[in-house]
Formats: C-alpha cells, structure tokens, sequence
C-alpha cells in the first residue's frame, strides 16, 4: 500500500516538472530572441549617443575621424576606416576638426567607480593648449539628486572648458596632477570645483580624468604630427 501511494506521488510530480521545464525553456528562447533582436538598433543608438556626446566635449567640431593606439614600433596612432573603426573597441580617440579642418582636439572615454556604480565619461582634450574643454557624462547611475549633479550642476559642468593639463617638461607625465577640492575653494587651473552633497562623485570623475589624462597625454604629443584630417575619412 505504502509502495503505491509512492509511486502515485512520484508519477504526479513530472507533469508539472514538465510543464514548469517547458515555460523555463520556453522563456529563455524569447529573452534571447528579444536580445537577438534589439541588439544592433541598441549599438546603432549607442553609436550615434557617442558621436553626439564628440561634438558636445569638442565645441566647433564639423568632422571627426577615429584612431587606434598601437603599441607596435614604440606607439603610434592608426587612422581606422569607418568599418574598423565600428569594430574596435579598445584604445581608441576620436579627432575632432573645425570647419577649416583644423584639429579642435581629441575626444577620449573613460570611466571609474563613483558611489554606487561605474560612472562612464567622454572629455574633450585639446593638445595644442593642453587644457581638456568639455566633459560629458555617457553612464552614471548616482543617486538621483545628489550624485548625478555630475551630469546637470553648471558650476561643476563649467571646471572642464579649460582644465589643465600641461605635461611636464619631459612630456611623459602632467606637470600637476587633476585634483577636486571642496566647492568654493578651487585655487588653481588643475583643480576641479567639487559639489557640495555629491562628494563621492566629484573626486571619482577627477581621479578618472588625471589617470586616463596621464596616460593619453604623453601618447597624443607624440603622434600629433599624424592628427589631420584626411578626406574621404572623416564622419560630417
């Protein structure tokens, strides 16, 4: 008797496993399908975010083109055609030109842990003058109110249109390190004005600019020979 009670049990339990098996599987094919599905129009919307983001950290630019970082032959710029350049991921800048297809400066991306997530950055850096001119806010997840004044408080917005970054007499590091100082008691062209309540979140983006600025700076010297616009390879 107890044998049978047993084995009506255990031939009532695979129904529902089955069925609860199906809608899983079944489930996990939509989410991929939907994925499948809006993967490319989410990289295309991506794309055209990260142009936009260019022209907005490198005011007066008409034309961009991409280059790639290589470490062959001692480290040199590579101009990528628009295919390669849609198929590259890593160490890349975007130059920007003026009308006159002078060079306005290089837009690079970059990103560092804020308070409660990664904060990814795109700043323009102007080589001639070695001052980086635009800051914008690509992903951040701050505390809406408080940490995300990164992306909306004018007077912190206003610390990267002419923010120093002079190399030093070397050109292999900056002569003054990017620091964030208390709102209100910004001394120097290399300091950033903080924000008051967003602490965190300040001295995140100045951190993550002075490593990548330290990094790109010496790079772009010395390749900015190579920095001109060819025709036939620059997005307008």
């Amino acid at each position: 008797m107890t044998n049978a009670k047993v084995q009506s049990n255990q031939f009532s339990i695979w129904p529902i496993y089955r069925t609860l098996s199906g809608i899983g599987m079944a489930c996990g094919l939509l989410i991929v399908g939907v994925y499948l599905g809006t993967a490319p129009a989410i990289e295309e919307n991506r794309a055209l975010a990260l142009q936009q983001a260019i022209f907005n950290v490198l005011p007066g630019t008409k034309a961009t083109q991409t280059y790639r970082y290589s470490l062959e032959n001692g480290g040199s710029l590579i101009l990528l055609s628009e295919d390669e350049a849609g198929n590259a991921t890593d160490d890349l800048i975007y130059a920007g030109f003026d009308q006159q297809n002078k060079l306005v400066g290089l837009a690079l991306q970059t990103q560092g842990q804020g308070y409660q997530d990664v904060i990814s950055i795109l700043y323009g850096y102007d080589p001639k003058h070695q001052i980086i001119i635009g800051m914008k806010v690509l992903e951040s997840r701050e505390t809406p109110g408080l940490g995300d004044k990164i992306e909306k408080d004018t007077v912190f917005i206003n610390n990267f249109k002419s923010l120093d970054v002079v190399l030093n007499d070397k050109n292999t590091d900056l002569k003054h390190g990017i620091e964030a100082v208390k709102s209100g008691q910004k001394e120097a062209p290399w300091q950033i004005d903080g924000i008051t309540g967003a602490t965190i979140s300040s001295v995140a983006i100045a951190q993550m600019l002075d490593a990548n600025v330290r990094v790109w700076a010496p790079r772009i010297k010395a390749n900015q020979q190579k920095l001109t616009k060819i025709a036939g390879d620059a997005n307008e």
